[in-house]
């Protein structure tokens, strides 16, 4: 069900632009934020989000996917440089797919650290795992 749409995403997630044919072109893209909900429809309406969220490229250092029934689960850890500083996040994206392409996206964020909040996280917090 994936046919390599997982690292189609992860490609769209580092650069901000969606290759040919990752997503369906009436895709609905559901994003929730700690305290905050967003949603679009259409590709443009997807990138517009995106774009508003993320303006910056990045790099997505560690992922895994996972496949379901209709498409696939995709965690990732995404790092970014904007307005001078290094941002941080943490996303679990749940796809669905749709005559080979991504219909319907649900994504959970973290919320996006910028570098102060990295340093306090690193000083309260042993992680026992990357």
């Amino acid at each position: 069900m994936n046919d390599g749409l997982a690292d189609r995403l992860i490609t769209f997630l580092e650069t901000g632009t969606a290759p040919d044919g990752l997503f369906h072109r009436a895709v609905f893209c559901d994003l929730t934020l700690p305290q905050w909900r967003l949603q679009a429809e259409g590709v443009e309406g997807l990138l517009a989000l995106r774009r508003a969220g993320h303006p910056a490229p990045g790099v997505v250092p560690r992922h895994r996917v996972d496949p379901t029934p209709t498409g696939f689960v995709l965690e990732v850890e995404e790092r970014w440089e904007q307005d001078g500083q290094a941002w941080y996040c943490r996303e679990l994206m749940r796809a669905d797919v749709a005559a080979g392409a991504i219909g319907r996206i649900s994504v959970y964020c973290t919320g996006d650290w910028d570098e102060k909040q990295q340093r306090r996280h690193a000083e309260e917090v042993t992680l026992l795992r990357p």
